[in-house]
């Protein structure tokens, strides 16, 4: 009998718990690591949204539609009742100004006045910028996700099917330096299916990298769709692959929890470009998952 393909993520659990290297971070609250792990997903053989605990998928698509966008500002998260991006931005306008303000309120004042979400809503360059707007030295701006376009069109053999989002000269200016950072996709001459390869540097294995598959594949799902090519696999690498100090009983309560059958992504229509799809557009066919896990987001 086959593995279920989320045992990947579930021996991953286990093995940080077991031998993760116990280290101090940028957060203050302590991890145990690993370096250098590796999942691969079969799309055809299912939609990689974990069952052991609910994945909130459609807040992960809304999420990778707002990088496709290019976007960089938490209010248009915030008006599709997305907060996953609000506790940085909030946590520096506390410092900047001295105002013990409640995240709540903050949010709602982004919502309510568009000059002060363009002052202390703004992230910088991160994602989905870096994606759509890198920056060259002449003043001029580079659209990877354009050419990566062109390029699975017309040139699909290439080894430089990339984009990427660790732009050394902005790092300073993002609010968080990219975690999943670089994307690179093979075409198989043979069988037409696209694969994706994710590169992560930074991995929160409980929070994160549940996230980080779900957008990953979804993204693959309607490049090959906008393309002309059937699906292949996902292959997840991580760097820095860490659990933090107070999420190891969450992990162990997922642990305890039996996988169930991987959902479909069925994606309703075929959107006029990759830049024009819409949450509405999706639907997880199948996804019956075990209930959620909460744990804290380590900012």
């Amino acid at each position: 009998m086959n593995q279920h393909p989320e045992a990947q993520y579930l021996n991953l659990l286990q093995s940080l718990i077991d031998n993760g290297d116990p280290r101090g971070d940028r957060t203050g609250v302590g991890t145990k690591a690993l370096f250098g792990q590796s999942m691969r997903f079969d799309l055809q053989q299912g939609f990689p949204a974990f069952t052991t605990k609910r994945v909130y998928w459609k807040t992960a698509f809304k999420e990778m539609l707002w990088m496709l966008s290019g976007g960089r500002n938490i209010r248009q998260l915030l008006e599709q009742n997305v907060h996953i991006w609000s506790d940085w931005p909030w946590q520096k306008y506390v410092k900047a100004t001295g105002d013990d303000i409640s995240m709540e309120a903050f949010e709602e004042k982004i919502l309510a006045n568009q000059e002060f979400a363009d002052k202390w809503g703004d992230l910088g360059p991160v994602y989905g910028y870096q994606w759509r707007h890198w920056p060259t030295y002449d003043g001029k701006e580079v659209d990877q996700l354009q050419i990566l376009m062109d390029d699975l069109k017309n040139n699909p053999t290439s080894r430089r099917l990339i984009f990427e989002g660790w732009n050394v000269a902005q790092l300073d200016d993002m609010a968080l330096p990219p975690c999943h950072k670089t994307y690179q996709f093979f075409v198989s001459a043979d069988t037409n299916k696209l694969s994706c390869s994710l590169m992560q540097r930074s991995a929160d294995i409980l929070l994160g990298v549940p996230f980080n598959c779900v957008n990953a594949a979804m993204l693959t799902h309607i490049i090959a769709q906008q393309c002309g090519y059937d699906v292949g696999e996902l292959i997840w690498f991580g760097g820095d692959v860490h659990l933090y100090s107070n999420h190891v009983e969450q992990a162990q309560l997922q642990l305890s929890r039996d996988p169930k059958p991987l959902p479909k992504l069925n994606i309703k229509r075929k959107a006029e470009s990759l830049f024009d799809y819409q949450i509405t557009d999706f639907e997880l066919q199948g996804y019956e998952p075990h209930p959620p896990i909460a744990a804290d987001v380590a900012v």
